[in-house]
């Protein structure tokens, strides 16, 4: 499974690390990331979605089938 929020669309971005020396290396920010599963009213199911916690954020704002409905509209999911 890719590191990519179902809401969102946040994915793994590569940077540097630098030391002291200012010596660069590649390293790799990874999104925060975590299984949350959430009550979809309208179809009286739980739906489980891998989201960040700004993903939970804009469902906690917008409501689910809102953000979900953008999330697939912008290619995030498939279908829910």
């Amino acid at each position: 499974m890719s590191r990519i929020c179902q809401i969102t669309g946040k994915k793994v971005m590569v940077g540097n690390n630098v030391s002291h020396s200012k010596r660069r290396t590649k390293r790799r920010f990874y999104p925060n990331l975590m299984n949350k599963k959430f009550y979809f009213e309208e179809e009286d199911r739980w739906i489980t979605l891998r989201v960040t916690a700004s993903g939970v954020r804009t469902i906690n704002k917008k409501g689910l089938k809102v953000a979900l409905k953008d999330a697939k509209d912008k290619g995030y999911i498939a279908k829910y």
